[in-house]
């Protein structure tokens, strides 16, 4: 991993500390200016992070590094001296030495809360945020004039291209059972043996057992052109956008990279029956026992159910599934993006869209602590992701497959 990733931070506070809770304050000259100090790289502190003092480079290189799940190895021994100069040399003895002088990483705040409350600090320094939680949706938290237009553009996006029904989804190949190997089975040798069959999609999900070897079915043909038609309605959504379509080529494939498998798992909840815990696409209905067939481990797949089942309870209008797509889409903190600050702004204005939008159009109580709640998911969702990844490139590896398509190959390179 090259230096360059070493990017400045934004600027926001960890919200667990401040300067203000510096020695300074406790009148110790000698221990304030020992304080000030980065317990990491020596370099000038500007206050309490992730329950450790720091610099502003330093906090946002743990959090880039913890967010991002980057693993790092270290070209020489692992003892790197790690100072101002010398930082950016090795991130991996940089980043063993935030974990040793005892920064946590259970005190990062997902990018989705750092966008609310950079978004509600604006808001409450044009006076427009409601001081008090009443029962009744506030003046202050009503949509407004561009808030509505926004959403009425993703929502003619998500429209055009998200077919609920998956009509279009004709590159359809179906599971074949290729052998059943069982201790009690009979021997293919056997005469009064009945000859193996394949297996209709309706009747698959009878066979299994734990005589059944996990690769008794060939699924992943059917999971590559899936994860390909999501893909492509992934990139006709995120081209429907006018602001996406002005950024750079170049930072709407980094974007793009970044959120499609996110926005895809969004997507799939809306099709997701809590009661039978399948995901039901029109014709075609898919159970976690299917995705265990193609490859992917428990590690992933219970996240994944549990995700799929919490989401789902929220009961969340179609515009706010479009809203945290969109939310995912426009992530300013890839590393390739050159417009950081436009795209941080668009993230912004969508997080505030959504939030005022659960707070006009959700009743209480059941609305009170909604937006919290997506926040929360999202993060679990960044994580699924990433794990999604590596559970693709692993089957991929392991089993030297062909059936991975380019645009799929692509998206997770």
């Amino acid at each position: 991993m090259s230096a360059t990733m070493q990017c400045p931070s934004d600027g926001e506070s960890s919200g667990y500390g401040s300067p203000s809770t510096t020695a300074s304050s406790r009148g110790d000259t000698d221990l304030d200016v020992e304080e000030k100090t980065c317990a990491v790289c020596g370099d000038r502190a500007s206050g309490y992070h992730f329950h450790v003092m720091t610099c502003e480079g330093c906090k946002g290189f743990f959090r880039r590094t913890v967010i991002k799940g980057v693993q790092f190895t270290c070209p020489f021994t692992r003892s790197c001296t790690i100072t101002k100069a010398k930082r950016r040399h090795c991130q991996s003895c940089r980043y063993q030495k935030c974990l040793e002088v005892g920064m946590r990483k259970d005190m990062i705040m997902s990018e989705e809360a750092l966008s609310l409350r950079r978004a509600l600090r604006q808001q409450k320094r044009r006076g427009e945020q409601s001081p008090t939680v009443t029962s009744e949706p506030s003046k202050e938290s009503s949509l407004t004039t561009e808030q509505e237009q926004l959403i009425e553009i993703l929502m003619e996006a998500h429209k055009k291209y998200f077919d609920s029904n998956f009509s279009q989804f004709i590159h359809y190949q179906p599971q074949v059972r290729l052998y059943i190997h069982s201790p009690r089975s009979r021997s293919p040798q056997d005469p009064a043996a009945p000859p193996l069959r394949p297996l209709s999609p309706q009747d698959h999900l009878e066979c299994y057992s734990e005589e059944v070897l996990p690769d008794v079915f060939s699924m992943l043909p059917l999971f590559a052109d899936l994860s390909t038609f999501m893909i492509q309605q992934v990139i006709q959504f995120a081209k429907a956008i006018p602001f996406f379509r002005s950024l750079p080529i170049d930072d709407q494939i980094s974007l793009l990279k970044g959120a499609t498998l996110e926005i895809g798992l969004l997507w799939f909840n809306t099709v997701f029956n809590e009661e039978t815990n399948s995901w039901e696409c029109n014709q075609h209905c898919y159970t976690i026992q299917d995705c265990a067939l193609v490859g992917f481990q428990q590690i992933y797949l219970e996240p994944l159910l549990k995700f799929h089942i919490s989401l789902k309870k929220l009961r969340l209008h179609e515009a706010e599934y479009v809203l945290l797509q969109a939310l995912v889409l426009f992530y300013p903190d890839h590393v390739t993006v050159t417009q950081r600050d436009e795209i941080d702004q668009m993230q912004e204005k969508i997080a505030l869209t959504l939030k005022n939008y659960i707070d006009h159009r959700h009743p209480l109580p059941e609305g009170r602590f909604l937006y919290a709640k997506l926040l929360l998911l999202l993060t679990e969702l960044r994580t699924l992701k990433v794990e999604n990844m590596r559970q693709i490139l692993h089957i991929h590896h392991q089993q030297d497959l062909t059936t991975m398509t380019p645009l799929l190959s692509e998206i997770i390179s």
